[in-house]
């Protein structure tokens, strides 16, 4: 499973300024309407602890993917700015059926909301707008548009599952795979649904049609709530106060996408030293030797003395949002989103003494904690080898973590940070990265070639 963000909303609510602060992209931003007909793709990071730091190993971690800075690590995570979606959406408004398909590649959704009022649900601008309404009806749309399209075929799906004999569960996962539903989301459907078998589905009337599709999407499309533009004043606290009163403070995230963007731009050109995420610059004024030193060693210049222009934004931003929120909020909005989908990481290595992905004899990059990878509670450490490659998982023959205790390959994984060390019936003494095929490839070679047979168990 490719862990997939989906970024949401009506138009000018702050979608695509949001996934430029926390991805670097280059998603048109305006005021219009359908700026993004086609998801904008990036890569954003989920902030984790990393292994290295209990391990003594955070100067030799050495991440294949994204980064780790004193043991905080930084896993990538893909993004989709979908375009925005309008009342009426899953009646054809607009362009919602194409919006509403995009979702399906999501496994979790993030709704940015316009907490300020200052855009009505079409994101035209107005005053006094209630933003609640946005939360609601967002819903409304993908409730309707999974709805429409099951009840205007239920008497046949119906018919069908009688004619068939089919179990609940086959029929569910036949009718909502176009949605990204899997047997084992099905079966927490069931559960929920307390059905018992068998079931005459002819008998289900709209209103259990429609339990039916709330249930699912409860569990399909997890939503964060951002509250965005939580700098603009006027009603924008009552505003936020009414959405986490009804929502929940776990699932609303106060955030503005603007200041992360400003502040970020501010540092990329030297007025400033941020760190995304943070409650706290620095500027030329708060500058000493030794970080200055610890920035000439990055290859980064010195910083700039700061405009007056740029000096009252700053001034704002942290008044208004670092101040008081503790930070822009954008960080922390990826990070809930990631454990919203239920997932846990995963450290594959070669080695439980050295956790090296690479122990080959001489090679002066060990690849320490290269590889966090990210999957679905309850993945088999099966599934888990075929992720890290199909040589792997083709070959596997015994996992093993760091009490020494051998995994069977269906042993379903429910621990984050696991350290998990995998044994190959075929010599290899490295960890092939799923997305190689260069490498795959390779692996395959090694077998024609008539590499040793027997469990590799390379320690280092």
């Amino acid at each position: 499973m490719e862990l997939v963000i989906g970024c949401v909303g009506k138009p000018s609510a702050g979608k695509s300024t949001f996934f430029n602060a926390v991805t670097d992209g280059k998603a048109k931003v305006g005021n219009f309407p359908f700026t993004t007909i086609e998801p904008n793709e990036g890569i954003t990071y989920y902030m984790t602890p990393c292994p290295c730091l209990d391990k003594n190993k955070t100067s030799v971690c050495a991440p294949r993917y994204g980064k780790c800075e004193q043991g905080t690590r930084y896993i990538p995570v893909k993004l989709l700015d979908v375009a925005g979606l309008i009342p009426g959406a899953s009646e054809g408004a607009g362009l919602g059926n194409k919006f509403l398909d995009d979702l399906r590649h999501a496994q979790v959704l993030m709704h940015i909301i316009d907490v300020s009022g200052h855009t009505n649900e079409k994101g035209e601008e107005t005053v006094g707008y209630d933003p609640i309404n946005d939360a609601d009806w967002l819903d409304t749309e993908i409730h309707q548009w999974v709805f429409n399209n099951l009840w205007k075929r239920w008497t046949s799906i119906a018919r069908r599952h009688k004619a068939t004999k089919s179990s609940l569960q086959a029929t569910f996962v036949g009718q909502l795979s176009g949605y990204g539903a899997t047997p084992s989301l099905v079966s927490k459907v069931l559960d929920r649904l307390s059905a018992k078998e068998p079931v005459d589905l002819s008998t289900w009337g709209e209103e259990e049609v429609h339990n039916l599709v709330k249930i699912f999407l409860d569990i399909r499309f997890p939503t964060v709530l951002v509250l965005n533009k939580a700098d603009q004043g006027d009603d924008t606290d009552r505003n936020i106060e009414k959405i986490v009163e009804k929502y929940g403070s776990d699932r609303c995230f106060v955030a503005s996408a603007a200041a992360e963007c400003f502040l970020r731009a501010a540092n990329k050109q030297r007025f400033i030293r941020y760190e995304p995420g943070s409650m706290f610059y620095s500027t030329l004024e708060d500058d000493d030797e030794e970080q200055a030193k610890a920035d000439a060693e990055k290859g980064l210049g010195p910083l700039k003395p700061i405009e007056k222009k740029i000096h009252r934004r700053l001034e704002r931003i942290s008044d208004m949002v670092l101040f008081r929120y503790g930070s822009t909020g954008v960080r922390a909005a990826i990070n809930a989103a990631v454990e919203l989908a239920d997932v846990v990481v995963v450290y594959p290595v070669k080695s439980l003494k050295s956790f090296a992905t690479n122990t080959t004899p001489g090679a002066t990059n060990k690849g320490i904690f290269a590889d966090a990878v990210i999957v679905k509670r309850g993945t088999t450490i099966k599934e888990l080898a075929m992720r890290v490659s199909q040589f792997l998982g083709s070959n596997l023959a015994y996992a093993e973590g760091e009490d020494g205790r051998r995994r069977a390959e269906d042993e379903p994984i429910t621990s984050n940070n696991l350290i998990i060390k995998f044994t190959t019936t075929i010599a290899s003494s490295t960890l092939t990265p799923s997305d190689s095929s260069a490498t795959d490839k390779e692996g395959k070679k090694g077998v024609k070639k008539g590499a040793k047979a027997g469990p590799s168990n390379v320690e280092e």
